[in-house]
């Protein structure tokens, strides 16, 4: 199982009121909330292996450098040099590194890579996993992951926690109309504002849809469009023609790298207890975790069990 630790932070973080407090008042909803989170998926999916995939960098200068607008809307502050700051509430900002030490001290695996989000962790990981995948997250781009044939699909969590969606290759072809394995493609076409990418102009999830149905990847649209004997309709296809330096430079930005330079790290095997007792007990008392601490931590021992 791999979580896409951010998402499912910032959803715990504005899911759980911030009334939720250590004992010396510091906000800890965020970090309460995802250990609720991990239990639910633990007791509920029984993984035999667990990564919180990373942001080591949540908006890579090579994405920008191909689309400028890429995630531009979200940021704080820029950093030469080095990953921009993402705009988020303070109140949230100090709980990332009490989630940090929570996670290490229970034994579950945190893998970022260099200049790259949590999604290319995800994907390289997916591509060399040897047994079944689930990919825990709120961002559809995942979903071109998705592999019947390797076992792996998204556990999305777009409608929350408690109403998960398994997302398959049928689940795909029933929401967009299209293969499972073209849903990058679709994603390109059809663009995404929540991450500043703008598609192709006057193109929605119906248009893009058909052109990845009828004409197949990217590759094969854009051959398409420079026939002008073919049936792509006039408009369709001067778009496709005017857009085609976007294109090939959107792909780039969508598709999730299958072999990020991770560093090494153990096997990622679920913990049946904290790994580090004391640490732990310190952190659950330091910033009251309370309830949370205590189910996280019978859920691992059921489960290894």
């Amino acid at each position: 199982m791999l979580l896409d630790t951010a998402a499912l932070y910032f959803r715990a973080f504005f899911g759980v009121p911030d009334s939720v407090r250590a004992p010396d008042g510091t906000p800890v909803n965020a970090v309460r909330g995802l250990l609720d989170f991990i239990t639910r998926l633990v007791g509920d999916h029984r993984p035999t292996h667990l990564v919180a995939c990373w942001d080591d960098d949540w908006r890579p200068a090579w994405r920008v450098d191909l689309v400028p607008t890429y995630k531009s809307h979200r940021v704080a502050e820029i950093v030469p040099g080095g990953p921009d700051v993402e705009e988020a509430p303070d109140a949230l900002e100090t709980q990332v590194p009490i989630i940090r030490e929570v996670l290490a001290a229970l034994g579950i695996a945190v893998v970022g890579a260099p200049e790259c989000e949590a999604d290319d962790v995800i994907g390289t990981l997916v591509a060399r996993a040897r047994m079944p995948v689930d990919v825990v997250t709120g961002d559809r781009d995942l979903f071109q992951l998705v592999d019947d044939a390797r076992g792996v699909r998204v556990l999305y969590t777009a409608r929350g926690m408690s109403r998960l969606e398994l997302v398959d290759e049928a689940w795909v072809e029933k929401k967009y109309g299209i293969p499972g394995r073209l849903y990058a493609d679709f994603a390109v076409l059809r663009g995404d504002p929540s991450d500043g990418l703008p598609g192709l102009p006057g193109v929605g999830d119906k248009t893009a849809a058909s052109l990845v149905k009828g004409y197949g990847d990217l590759d094969a649209i854009i051959v398409a469009a420079a026939d002008d004997s073919g049936p792509m309709a006039p408009g369709v296809r001067l778009k496709i023609r005017e857009a085609a330096g976007y294109l090939e430079a959107a792909r780039k930005v969508v598709v999730v790298a299958p072999d990020a330079a991770m560093p090494d790290f153990p096997d990622p095997v679920l913990p049946s207890e904290p790994v580090d007792p004391a640490a732990w007990a310190d952190l659950r008392e330091r910033w009251g975790l309370g309830s949370s601490a205590e189910r996280v931590v019978t859920a691992l021992a059921q489960s290894a069990s």
